[in-house]
């Protein structure tokens, strides 16, 4: 299969409409500010933007994305601004929900693993002193005087695997991968729309 069929995940390619009237050269000249932060290089042909970066800044209006190519190109309509952008951050919030749901199934198998494991322990006491476990049973079952005396009830029977303690749970890897999938799908809507705001304002701008 293709990259280009799931690249889509971490690479964002669109297009902007250049004015009417401005050159690739002008256009070019309002584009290049915005890479001109630390920690970023880029380079400049005569259609053409490239940059790398290695350490986005907050206040870097491309923060999201380490590597693009920024190209002018003619088309029947003028000429335009297409761009291809591609952000490691938002392939990080990709992968973690599936970590993380990972995680939690490994968890569930484990603990179920350890049940198993323990109840053959436990059917195996059973069988070799079945009688000595009755007893303790109706010791810890039984009141002791003053509680008789005080009017106390009696006390429950522990349920089956409670003196095993908590059973393992997932529900803190699904928490997990619930926020960095929505996390995921908020910058994939949210940042491909900010950074065709962004250069539009800067082609646009008087």
């Amino acid at each position: 299969m293709s990259l280009r069929y799931i690249d889509w995940i971490w690479h964002v390619r669109d297009s902007v409409a250049v004015p009417e009237g401005q050159t690739s050269s002008e256009a070019l000249d309002r584009l290049e500010p915005m890479l001109d932060q630390m920690d970023t290089t880029h380079q400049r042909g005569e259609t053409t933007l490239t940059f790398h970066r290695k350490a986005p800044t907050p206040q870097d209006p491309l923060s999201v994305f380490e590597d693009g190519v920024l190209q002018i190109e003619e088309t029947a309509q003028g000429k335009t601004l297409r761009y291809h952008l591609v952000s490691k951050a938002l392939l990080f919030c990709f992968l973690l929900p599936l970590l993380f749901v990972g995680f939690g199934q490994l968890t569930l198998y484990v603990g179920a693993y350890q049940k198993a494991a323990a109840e053959a322990k436990e059917k195996a006491k059973e069988m070799a002193g079945g009688d000595k476990k009755k007893k303790d049973e109706a010791k810890v079952l039984q009141l002791n005087p003053v509680d008789k005396m005080l009017g106390a009830p009696a006390p429950e029977k522990p349920k089956k695997g409670e003196e095993r303690g908590r059973k393992p749970s997932a529900t803190a890897a699904y928490v997990f991968a619930g926020i960095f999938a929505f996390l995921y799908l908020v910058g994939r809507f949210l940042e491909p729309w900010l950074v065709r705001r962004r250069f539009n304002a800067r082609l646009t701008e008087g």
